[in-house]
């Protein structure tokens, strides 16, 4: 939905723009604690939804309220009690009618119950539960007067905290709020798209779901009802319509038409021979290259799967055709590794290639001095890459590593320093379907399934400390039948904050442990060339157990590692244990990957661990850590780039999900520029008002 304060404001909806502080009962306290939410005006008001809703259509017997229940109930103050508890005042009435006898108690503040008093009349509602006088209990619950029709005989919404301001008065300003603005209020979305699904006017949805008359209270509870759903619809299809938008105007931009020549020599560089599935993705990225728009595609797989080697191949393809190609990663070390993993493959096909990062003072202006003169044909490197500093002499190609890991601006920086380039973005998470409609809609999107024939599935298995010693036994077994070992830990050195083992004095111990076995350790904070080295070694076998931190959770490929041990488990991410994981079971051997965890998880991480010892199913794993992290967090660190909906939810909503981006796509493939006179509402209440969703989308 758009944003009020870009809505125009001599559209038909300037009423509903109106300050928040005009409704009733709205002074300047409680203004103040609804602008710490977001909320300036009317329209930001009423899209502040229920987070539950009571039923209170009608009082409940006492004899067949439950455990549990919350019911409305009117009875008789058969007894009234001043208490004690831990120095606060409290107060309990007995209350009953002919069905029973309830205890109900307020704690604290009581001074506004004393004006009730034994006889009197009372109707209360709350959540009951048992108590040790066999009888059913509720604290704090609310006293309704009798005849208060807003409150009683009906379905109540319950809204999310809002700076102390009380339920009872929330209801009241959004009641204020939707008997004065919606009445008159014109649905935007046109009726060609809104008939055909029996959708609720848009007016008539909102107060529905502030105040439900026609609404199951099952569907209200699970965002269901009617009113709920042509809300979703609305934040779907506003976002799906921009990047439908998006895609249009790029689909319709000219761009680079790259020759295709050479394929046979570009396969004959390759030190393998491509799957099925590999083959199937270079030709959709051949295709995509020869056409004269620029391509705009994801490339997503599971852990070693080769999507570098398929990026390499596309900027052969284009350095071929006379252009240079410019590979962005989000951080040093994710740099670094693809320049060291890539050079042997990269010096086969005669591409001169450079890095550059923003730790790299020395040969820093080598390096944009050779770019700018096109004498690098392939730049691989950090956020140093956008720098004014850095000017190409003839980008075509930007392949962006973990896109979502970028803002959007960064992205568009980049591509900015070509002409229109063509854009291949990777991503070693794999994305389920109901993110990937979110985040990469506007985007074509290439799979590569299953790895590379011979590879057999790693077996992973979850112990805790006191299992440190039968861990260590497979290790030295594993290293005696002529392999080699990883040992990943969370910290580079001991920490006085946290109690996790650490790889610098780890390495130290280990080499204790085992005494006839070569140990060398990795992390980070090394010089690039000391961290090139003590690989080149572990690769040539001279290393049996490579100590090391998360440096190495890309772009490493020794197919004689076959165990990787992980240490404190339970302090990854499902995602990041998978990608560590992949770094062994790069051969025909049997590969085992072995989860040490503390005692000390939380319910979160004995579900990650337990789903990562049952499955090497990335799509799966990943489905899994979203269901588990929501998309913010999936996404690495929470992103303000990221799409927050108000209503939607997208793991839940998926089904109007697809339906809204289908009416979308359909839409904009008809009328490109939304011209027909049918949409001449909707224009001015959407037309430049979904700013967020643009700066998300990438259209901005």
């Amino acid at each position: 939905m758009p944003s009020d304060t870009d809505l125009n404001k001599q559209s038909p909806y300037k009423e509903i723009l109106s300050p928040v502080s005009s409704l009733k009962g709205v002074g300047k306290v409680i203004t103040r604690e609804l602008q710490k939410r977001g909320v300036q005006t009317v329209y930001d008001l009423l899209y502040i939804l229920p987070r539950s809703y009571q039923d209170r259509r009608k009082f409940i017997p006492i004899h067949k309220i439950k455990s549990g229940d919350a019911a409305l109930i009117k009875a008789k103050i058969m007894e009234i009690k001043r208490l004690r508890f831990r120095y606060r005042p409290v107060l309990e009435m007995l209350v009953g009618n002919e069905y029973g006898i309830i205890s109900a108690r307020w704690i604290g503040a009581i001074q506004h119950l004393y004006r009730f008093k034994k006889g009197d009349n009372i109707i209360l509602y709350g959540r009951f539960r048992a108590s040790p006088k066999k009888m059913l209990e509720t604290y704090h619950p609310e006293i309704i007067k009798d005849g208060n029709e807003y409150e009683i005989g009906r379905i109540l919404p319950v809204y999310p905290e809002i700076g102390g301001i009380s339920q009872r008065r929330i209801r009241r300003i959004m009641m204020d709020a939707i008997s004065r603005f919606i009445p008159n209020f014109e649905d935007p979305l046109p009726a060609m798209i809104r008939e055909p699904r029996r959708f609720l006017e848009l007016g008539a949805a909102i107060k529905e779901v502030h105040f439900p008359s026609e609404s199951r209270l099952e569907d209200l509870r699970i965002r269901r009802s009617p009113a709920h759903r042509r809300l979703i619809f609305d934040e779907f299809f506003m976002l799906q319509l921009t990047l439908a938008l998006k895609r249009s105007r790029t689909s319709r931009q000219r761009g680079i038409r790259f020759e295709i020549q050479g394929i046979q020599e570009l396969y004959n560089f390759l030190p393998f021979k491509l799957t099925g599935s590999q083959a199937s993705v270079i030709h959709e990225i051949i295709t995509d290259m020869s056409r004269p728009f620029p391509m705009n595609r994801l490339l997503q797989g599971d852990v070693g799967c080769g999507k570098t080697v398929i990026a390499l191949m596309a900027a052969w393809l284009a350095v071929r055709n006379g252009y240079q190609a410019a590979f962005m990663a989000p951080t040093q070390l994710l740099a670094e590794q693809h320049y060291l993993s890539t050079l042997d493959l990269t010096q086969k096909m005669n591409l001169r290639v450079a890095l550059l990062t923003s730790g790299m003072s020395n040969r820093a202006n080598e390096v944009r001095d050779g770019v700018k003169k096109g004498t690098i044909d392939i730049l691989i490197g950090t956020h140093a890459l956008i720098q004014e500093s850095v000017k190409f002499h003839k980008l075509g190609l930007v392949i962006i590593d973990e896109q979502h890991r970028f803002g959007v601006a960064q992205r568009a920086i980049l591509k900015q320093k070509g002409t229109r380039p063509d854009v291949l973005t990777m991503t070693a998470t794999p994305i389920p379907r109901t993110l990937g409609l979110t985040l990469y809609g506007d985007l074509d999107i290439s799979v590569i399934d299953g790895l590379p024939p011979g590879r057999k599935p790693i077996q992973t298995k979850l112990f805790h400390e006191r299992d440190r010693g039968k861990v260590y036994e497979i290790l030295r077994k594993e290293i005696e039948r002529g392999r080699q070992a990883y040992i990943v830990y969370p910290l580079i050195e001991e920490s006085g904050k946290m109690d996790l083992k650490d790889a610098t004095n780890m390495a130290e111990k280990l080499r204790d442990i085992f005494p006839d076995f070569h140990i060398a350790l990795i992390h980070g904070k090394m010089p690039l060339d000391q961290r090139k080295g003590i690989m080149e070694k572990f690769k040539k076998g001279l290393t049996d157990i490579l100590v090391s931190t998360t440096v190495i959770e890309v772009g490493i490929n020794i197919i004689n590692a076959t165990i990787m041990v992980i240490e404190n488990a339970e302090r990854f991410g499902l995602a990041q244990i998978h990608q560590l994981r992949g770094r062994v079971g790069r051969s025909a051997y049997p590969s085992k990957c072995l989860l040490l965890a503390s005692y000390k998880k939380t319910g979160d991480a004995r579900r990650r661990l337990g789903i990562i010892e049952k499955t090497t199913d990335g799509f799966r794993i990943s489905e899994e850590d979203l269901a588990i992290r929501g998309p913010g967090e999936f996404l690495g660190e929470r992103q303000s780039g990221f799409y927050q909906f108000r209503v939607a939810n997208i793991m839940r909503d998926v089904e109007i999900l697809s339906e809204a981006r289908k009416e979308a796509f359909r839409l904009v493939e008809h009328d490109p520029g939304l011209g027909h006179k049918t949409y001449n509402l909707f224009r001015q209440m959407f037309t430049g008002s979904h700013s967020g969703i643009d700066e998300f989308a990438g259209v901005a």
